[in-house]
Parts: structure tokens; sequence; C-alpha cells
């Protein structure tokens, strides 16, 4: 099993599901989903997310040799589709400091698809524990939360959730995808390998906070989060947390994956482990950072985005293009 999602060949299908061209480099010691996005003047560039992975208890000598081999496959992969660089971003700092031995030349870029921090909670402590690790303001917004008369309901209402995101973005200056991606992931991502969940909070029967989280393995990922800042004093968004925090506590995966149908022996079933929130920067986004921090969790770096140049000349330019617009 891979260690992460974006490197699942559901992952793959799914960006090709987008109209995106895909590959997978797996040599049974190095892999890589590898993922085309276009940029203008008919110009790409290939993205590996959270990736490459080496498999190092499969490689007994060599590694340079290795490393160079899957390099020239990306290098003659990316001339064939007019890419300027290939952008990197993997989990281990191993990996670019083996591909620097290696000579091979990737430049650290600020430009990163994935965020480079995130916060873990574990799911393995008590409810208690879980409390008492959080910053004091947490608490009692989770304890306001839950005066008031709010529902969290798992949902199939994506249009309400999306009306949700537009609202958040506009408020918080910040992009997102479109309706059909948000719409694509869930149905794509219904039940198998990896398990897409829709959450909602209610009040009066009104949508007034949001999340789409994602299981895989043993950690569940908040993906997408949105609320109604006109309804901010009754703090949904801790609320909707704590609430999915205890779900994934108390459920076996299988009835999350599965409503209907049954966990393994009798109500006992894997349960999930980990819960990520999925990116903090405290420059980008302060008051995201500021409420993900305080609950607790562990803070987790990974190396960051890094380019490997198919065309220095393009790359510069592209460089230049991106710093003036």
């Amino acid at each position: 099993m891979s260690r992460t999602f974006l490197q699942t060949a559901e992952w793959l299908d799914f960006q090709k599901s987008l109209g995106r061209k895909v590959w997978h480099f797996d040599d049974g010691k190095i892999r890589a989903n590898i993922i085309k996005h276009d940029l203008p003047l008919k110009k790409s560039y290939l993205y590996i997310p959270h990736g490459p992975e080496i498999i190092f208890d499969e490689i007994k000598s060599g590694l340079s040799n290795e490393l160079k081999n899957f390099i020239g496959y990306l290098k003659k992969t990316g001339k064939e589709e007019r890419a300027i660089f290939i952008k990197m971003e993997p989990l281990l700092d191993m990996v670019p400091e083996l591909l620097h031995q290696a000579g091979i030349k990737i430049k650290k870029s600020s430009k990163k698809v994935q965020p480079q921090k995130t916060v873990v909670l574990n799911l393995g402590l008590e409810e208690n524990e879980l409390l008492s690790r959080m910053h004091h303001k947490t608490r009692y917004n989770i304890n306001l939360a839950e005066k008031k008369e709010l529902k969290l309901i798992e949902s199939d209402d994506v249009k309400s959730f999306w009306k949700l995101l537009k609202k958040t973005a506009k408020a918080d200056r910040f992009t997102t995808h479109n309706f059909e991606y948000y719409e694509g992931l869930l149905n794509f991502f219904k039940d198998g390998e990896i398990t897409a969940k829709l959450f909602i909070v209610n009040y009066e029967n009104k949508p007034i906070a949001g999340a789409i989280v994602m299981l895989y393995g043993d950690i569940a990922y908040y993906l997408h989060g949105a609320s109604d800042r006109d309804y901010r004093s009754l703090m949904a968004p801790y609320f909707m947390h704590w609430e999915i925090i205890k779900l994934l506590k108390e459920t076996p995966k299988e009835l999350l994956r599965n409503p209907t149908g049954q966990a393994s022996d009798q109500g006992q079933g894997t349960r999930c482990k980990y819960y990520d929130f999925w990116g903090i920067d405290a420059n980008k986004w302060p008051g995201v950072t500021r409420f993900k921090l305080g609950w607790g969790g562990e803070t987790v770096e990974y190396p960051g985005s890094f380019d490997l140049p198919i065309s220095k000349i393009w790359y510069w330019i592209y460089k230049i293009a991106k710093k003036t617009f």
C-alpha cells in the first residue's frame, strides 16, 4: 500500500476522469504517479504528488543508477509532452537528498501544489486526552457549539456544499476548483480503497458548514471545508470537526464506507488512527492555521516542492511570468 492516496492507482484514474493525461512508473524499486498539467502556448508540466516513492528494501545496490533511469524516463516523457519541467513533492527528505547525490539537478520551488506542513491528530487517544491537548479557546468553542441546535449529517448534497464554499472562498480570498470537480470527487470515490465523504452541519434545517473527508488506509484527510460567516457565532466548524473526530473514533471504516453494510467481528472492525487537517501555512492562511493548530495535533512537515527543468529557457520564462502575474 502506498503511503499516500495521491500515489494510488485510484487517484490516477480520478485524474484521468478529469481529462488529464497520466502515467504510472513502477520498476519495483521506484514508484511514481505522474500527471500532466497544461500551460499556455501548448506547453505543460508533469507533476508527481507526494512522490516519487523509493522502495529501499528492493534496492540491493546501484541506487544512483536506478534514480538516473527514472529521471531519464521523466525527461523523455516530458519532451514528448512539451513539458517545461517536472514538479516533484516527495514525502521523505531522503528523496531530494538522494537525487542531489546522484547528480540530478533539481531546484527547490516556492510554488507548491500540496501543502508542505500539516497537523495530524492521533485518534487513538481518549476523548478526554484529545480535549486536554487542545488550545483552551478550541475547547471553549466546542462547548459553546454543543449548546446550539447544530446537527452533523453525512450528505450527498454537493450543491449546498458548493454554495458554502463559494462564500468562504470570497471571504477568505482563495480560489476553488469548479463545481464539477467536487461532484466528481465524491461520485468517483463512493466506496473503495479510497472513500470520500461529505459532511454537512445543519442549523434549523439550513446548511451552515461542510467538509469533504477522504479515507485511505488508517488516515482520514480533511481535504475541503466551508462555513457560512453569517452564522459564525455558532462556532459550527468546531462542532463539525469534533463530531467527525468522534465518529471516526467510534465507527469501523467498513461502516463509514458502507453505512448499510456490516463491520467485521461484530462491529469491531478497523478504525481510522489519524485525522490529517491537510495543510497549514501561517503566511498564506493565518486564520485557518491558528484554527488547525488549536486542536493540539502533531505538526508534520514535508520536504517541499522541487522542479526538474526540461527546457531551461522556457523554465526561466515560466518563472518570470509567475512573478509578473
